[in-house]
């Protein structure tokens, strides 16, 4: 069986779908984590025209899928791949507890929802950027 599966891999066409596939599904459950840690429904939001949702939103789709980039990059499966991003995806994770816990004058959630566009850009940046540290270490 591993065999075939390494010959399929083996022509760049599938295996581009093959980690595109895998990318796209591991995405979709990665956001329905996050959207179980965060107060506020992130598509209900956006379909309001919450700025801010969106911005955070966009930031940890950002997020993933560059943890993902550096995954693919570094790894010749995509087992360890979609291992690596896993990992990743939980470092980022434990950065918005981080985010959270280091802001105690506000909550983060909270001014996210209430559509503070400042604390929405904010979680952003920090998403994207702290994908790139986890991404750089990724092996």
């Amino acid at each position: 069986m591993n065999e075939e599966v390494d010959v399929l891999l083996a022509n760049p066409y599938i295996e581009t779908l093959a980690f595109f596939s895998v990318a796209i599904v591991a995405l979709i459950v990665f956001l329905a984590i996050f959207e179980l840690v965060t107060k506020y429904k992130d598509w209900e939001e956006i379909k309001k025209g919450n700025l801010s949702v969106a911005m955070a939103t966009g930031g940890k789709i950002f997020g993933i899928c560059n943890l993902f980039r550096f995954a693919i990059l570094n790894n010749d499966s995509l087992l360890h791949s979609l291992i690596w991003a896993g990992y990743g995806f939980v470092l980022l994770l434990v950065a918005y507890f981080i985010f959270e816990f280091l802001t105690p004058y506000f909550k983060i959630d909270e001014e996210i929802q209430k559509d503070n566009k400042a604390v929405g850009l904010l979680s952003m940046m920090i998403s994207i950027s702290i994908s790139y540290v986890i991404g750089a270490s990724v092996t």
